[in-house]
């Protein structure tokens, strides 16, 4: 029988390789490209990479971020989120063990990278991942014992009205769109996945993190900039914090706060 040691080292190669397989989602779902057809190839010079090519983080740095065919630079951006993935699986699976809830978390932290980085370059959050997400994220909690469906259902309606009347009350304020659909069906999804009583907090969370980025670079810009910042890769930060240590920053709160 594996060791522990063993089993992480498992859950962070199998999360580096789903990585590499988020990589081609980002880059093609926003383009309305198949994430399965053709195979990965060098975007500069369209050339079919070999699998030796392919091997998570290893490869980028034995070819030194650079394409064996054409020496084009390849973004960072590649063994970044093959890192991150790796990573959020191995404490996915520290948090939830050898349970079904490991693998339904691993995908909905899947989802929040894809997000994530689609968000931060295009301002966009695509149906075909959120929606299918809210669907998922219910049919899910039929089979994870300590989320009652009724729990994932009130999350969906809980999240995706909570951003919805904001969105709403600030448009009516200020005749700006402040806030896109998008992000509404996030936090439904997020609420799908997590429950009802994940959204305050993750909403808390998003937006604290959100003004500790946000007031410097409005500093930085000019007092006069307006800044067009997603808020999707927030309440993605906010709902991993949340599904992570939830529980004991609750704790630690009530803790704080009541003694």
């Amino acid at each position: 029988m594996p060791d522990a040691i063993s089993i992480y080292l498992i859950v962070l190669i199998f999360g580096l390789i789903i990585g590499s397989f988020l990589n081609v989602c980002i880059y093609r779902i926003p383009a309305g490209k198949s994430i399965m057809w053709p195979g990965s190839h060098c975007p500069s010079c369209q050339n079919n990479l070999r699998w030796y090519h392919n091997i998570p983080v290893l490869s980028y740095a034995v070819l030194r971020g650079c394409c064996s065919f054409c020496g084009k630079k390849i973004s960072l951006r590649y063994p970044s989120v093959e890192l991150l993935t790796g990573i959020l699986f191995v404490l996915v699976f520290s948090r939830f063990g050898l349970t079904f809830a490991s693998l339904v978390y691993s995908l909905f932290v899947a989802l929040l990278i894809v997000i994530t980085f689609i968000d931060l370059d295009l301002q966009i959050i695509p149906d075909v991942i959120s929606l299918p997400g809210i669907v998922v994220g219910f049919l899910c909690s039929f089979l994870i014992p300590w989320l009652p469906w009724t729990d994932s259902l009130l999350g969906i309606i809980l999240g995706g009205g909570s951003l919805f009347l904001v969105a709403a009350v600030y448009k009516m304020l200020t005749k700006i769109d402040g806030m896109g659909g998008g992000d509404i069906k996030l936090l439904a999804m997020i609420g799908a996945f997590i429950g009802w009583k994940a959204i305050l907090p993750v909403i808390f969370i998003s937006s604290m993190v959100g003004c500790l980025v946000g007031i410097p670079l409005m500093l930085l810009k000019g007092s006069g900039t307006r800044l067009a910042i997603p808020f999707g890769p927030f309440l993605a930060l906010g709902a991993v914090i949340y599904l992570l240590y939830g529980k004991y920053l609750i704790q630690w709160y009530l803790q704080v706060s009541f003694g």
